[in-house]
C-alpha cells in the first residue's frame, strides 16, 4: 500500500465515520482491510483502493468502514458508570417530575454487541423495588449492522458471559443454549436496537433522560467531539445525565456540560444548555445553609472570585441543588463574623455563634455538580458520515 493509498483510505474513514487515524495506524488498516480485500477476490490493498474509487462502490465503502471499527465490550464494563446509574441517576429520576409519569429514556450511543445496554437492563431489573411500574426504554445504536444482529440475538460465548458478569446474575438472567448463553427474553425486550451513524442528525431519536456514550469520543478530532457533544446536549432533558468513558471529558471541548462531583465520567447540563424540558427547582436559603460544604459543587478549575458574588441561578428540575459560585458558597456556609457594638456602648459586643447543624432542616442533595471551565469549543463543522462503534 503506497502512502497515497493509505491517505485515501484514511480520508475515506474520516469522511464516513469521523475516525481519525495517525500515521502510526498504518498497520491497523493493513490488518483490518487485507481480509476484506481477499473476501472481495482482490489480491492486494492497492486493488481494494481501486475498487473503492470505482463506480458502484457504496457497498464496499460501507464494508471497509465497518471493518475499521472495533467492538470491544463486556458486561458492566468499568463498573463505575453502573454504580453512578444506581446511586445517583436513579435517585434523581425518582425525585424528579418523572415520578408522576414514571417514564425514562436511555440512549446507549455505541451499543456494539449489546453488553452495555443489557447491563443497564439487568440493573433496572435488579432495582425493581424502586422502579416497579416505570416505563423505561433503552435505545441502543451502532454503526455496524453485523454487531447489532448479534446484540439482538442475545447470544454470547462462555468467555463473554464470564467477563464482567457476576455469576449470580449469569445464572439468574441467562440460559445455556448449546455452547452459548442466551440472555432472558424479558431483558432483550427492554432494549430497542437501531442502526445509526453518530454524525447524522440526532433529532429522529427523540429526547433522552440519560445518554451513555462511552469510549467513543477519544477516537475523534476536537471539532467532531465538540459537535457531537453539542447535539447530544440538545437531545438531553434539562435535568438529564451524560456518561462518558474514563478517558473522556467535556473539559475544554464543550460548554454545554458540567461535571458531577464525586461521580467520575458523569456530567449534567449547564442551566442554559439542553432542551429545557423541565422547570428549574429552587432550594431555600435554610436548606442551603444546612448542606455540608463537602457536598457542594466546587469548580473544576477555580478562577479568582470577584469582590461580590451574585446569587446562584437555580438549576434545572430534579433533586440536584442549585450550584452557587465559590464565594457565595463560602458566605452561606461559614459562621457570621462578630457584630460590632454600637458607638454609645462601652461593653464589647458578643460574637454571633453559628446555628447548630440540626437547627435547620437538612436537605440531602442527590447530586452535586461542578461547572466545567469555559474553554471555547472548536467551531469546525463535523464531517458528514459517522461512527457508533468504538474504533481502535
Amino acid at each position: 500500500m503506497t502512502p497515497q493509498e493509505f491517505d485515501y483510505i484514511r480520508d475515506l474513514l474520516k469522511e464516513r465515520s469521523g475516525l481519525v487515524l495517525g500515521d502510526e495506524k498504518r498497520y491497523l488498516i493493513e490488518s483490518r482491510l487485507t481480509p476484506v480485500a481477499r473476501e472481495e477476490g482482490m489480491e492486494s490493498l492497492s486493488d481494494l483502493v481501486t475498487g473503492l474509487k470505482g463506480a458502484g462502490s457504496e457497498a464496499l465503502r460501507t464494508k471497509v468502514t465497518q471493518a475499521m471499527t472495533i467492538n470491544e465490550s463486556f458486561f458492566f464494563r468499568d463498573k463505575t458508570p453502573f454504580e453512578n446509574f444506581k446511586d445517583i441517576i436513579v435517585p434523581a429520576m425518582l425525585a424528579s417530575p418523572r415520578s408522576t409519569s414514571r417514564t425514562m429514556r436511555i440512549w446507549c450511543a455505541a451499543a456494539s454487541t449489546g453488553q452495555e445496554p443489557y447491563s443497564l437492563a439487568i440493573q433496572i431489573k435488579e432495582l425493581d423495588d424502586q422502579l416497579r411500574g416505570w416505563n423505561i426504554e433503552i435505545v441502543a445504536t451502532d454503526l455496524s449492522e453485523e454487531v447489532l444482529e448479534k446484540a439482538k440475538s442475545g447470544l454470547y460465548s462462555q468467555f463473554e458471559v464470564q467477563r464482567g458478569l457476576p455469576i449470580q446474575l449469569m445464572v439468574k438472567y441467562f440460559k445455556q443454549t448449546g455452547s452459548l448463553w442466551q440472555i432472558d427474553s424479558s431483558i432483550r425486550s427492554m432494549v430497542k436496537y437501531q442502526h445509526f451513524n453518530l454524525l447524522d442528525d440526532y433529532t429522529p431519536l427523540g429526547t433522552f433522560d440519560v445518554i451513555f456514550c462511552r469510549n467513543v469520543l477519544i477516537y475523534f478530532d476536537p471539532p467532531t467531539k465538540s459537535d457531537m457533544l453539542g447535539r447530544m446536549a440538545r437531545r438531553l432533558r434539562s435535568d438529564g445525565f451524560l456518561a462518558l468513558g474514563a478517558a473522556e471529558t467535556v473539559i475544554g471541548i464543550s460548554d454545554d456540560f458540567m461535571t458531577v462531583t464525586g461521580a467520575r465520567g458523569l456530567y449534567a447540563l449547564q442551566e442554559s444548555a439542553g432542551t429545557a424540558a423541565s422547570p428549574p427547582a429552587r432550594v431555600s436559603a435554610a436548606a442551603t445553609a444546612a448542606t455540608p460544604i463537602s457536598a457542594v459543587a466546587q469548580p473544576v478549575a477555580p478562577a479568582a472570585a470577584p469582590a461580590t458574588s451574585s446569587p446562584a441561578k437555580p438549576m434545572a428540575s430534579g433533586p440536584r441543588p442549585a450550584v452557587a459560585p465559590a464565594a457565595a458558597i463560602s458566605a452561606s456556609a461559614r459562621p457570621a463574623p462578630p457584630v460590632a457594638a454600637p458607638a454609645a456602648s462601652t461593653a464589647p459586643a458578643p460574637a454571633v455563634r453559628p446555628a447548630p447543624l440540626g437547627s435547620a432542616p437538612a436537605l440531602r442533595p442527590a447530586v452535586s455538580v461542578a461547572p466545567a471551565p469555559q474553554a471555547p469549543a472548536p467551531q469546525a463543522p463535523a464531517p458528514a458520515g459517522g461512527i457508533a462503534s468504538r474504533p481502535v
